[in-house]
């Protein structure tokens, strides 16, 4: 389970056990935002960290369309 400053909800530890792909989101306007989707946990943490800044909200998405935020990266 990736380090995150506070413990998951359940509902968060529920969609990260099953999930299918993360996305990686940036940017809290439509215009300016960023949206990424990867495989797995690690690919999305490494496209956030090329930002510099832990701004990156990486989410958990389960095969049947539920999601969670994660951690900021």
């Amino acid at each position: 389970m990736p380090a995150t400053s506070y413990a998951l909800t359940g509902h968060e530890a529920n969609c990260l056990a099953d999930a299918d792909h993360f996305i990686a989101c940036r940017g809290s306007k439509p215009a300016n935002r960023i949206r990424a989707r990867f495989d797995r946990i690690d690919l999305a943490e490494a496209f956030a960290e090329t930002f510099c800044d832990s701004r990156t909200m990486i989410y958990a998405v389960t095969a049947e369309g539920r999601s969670a935020h994660i951690k900021n990266a």
